[in-house]
């Protein structure tokens, strides 16, 4: 089904290089706003921090996938030491086969990171690469968002 994801994490923070080995994934495309950080934040929570030190360590390629400008998504990156595709047009799969390509891993060794089902996992599961979605760092509190979080509920298990 387009809006199940392969995988459901409470966090980034659970998803581990022994999952990641077991699974024979090699490469993340990592969603940014309230998977990385809080929607419109400069600064990475240090679970965040941590978490992708592990996974460089681990040897996992990263690169962050993101509908944002690059004037948003470049700052971040940067401090992540990440190379990334902005305006990435999810669902389309447009910034997922461009960050596939740059990243040189066949797509059946990647997987796509973030909080959104009918953005990330939608794009990732029409692209043919595993979804692993995580719940929001934080509540979003505008009307479009919370109506958005609604419509996700009948495809995630109760939290």
């Amino acid at each position: 089904m387009l809006f199940k994801p392969t995988y459901i994490f409470n966090d980034v923070t659970e998803i581990t290089e022994d999952f990641l080995y077991g699974h024979n994934i090699k490469g993340l495309l990592l969603d940014l706003d309230n998977t990385l950080t809080t929607h419109n934040n400069p600064i990475p929570p240090q679970s965040s921090l941590n978490w992708l030190d592990k996974m460089k360590k681990a040897g996992i390629k990263m690169m962050i996938v993101s509908n944002n400008s690059a004037e948003r998504v470049e700052p971040f990156a940067k401090v992540l030491g990440l190379h990334f595709v902005p305006n990435g047009r999810k669902p389309l799969t447009f910034g997922y086969t461009q960050a596939i390509k740059e990243m040189g891993i066949h797509k059946k060794n990647i997987a796509a990171v973030g909080d959104q089902i009918f953005t990330d996992i939608l794009g990732s599961n029409l692209k043919g690469i595993r979804s692993l979605f995580v719940f929001p760092i934080e509540p979003e509190t505008s009307l479009p968002f919370r109506f958005k979080r609604a419509c996700e509920k009948p495809f995630l298990p109760g939290r």
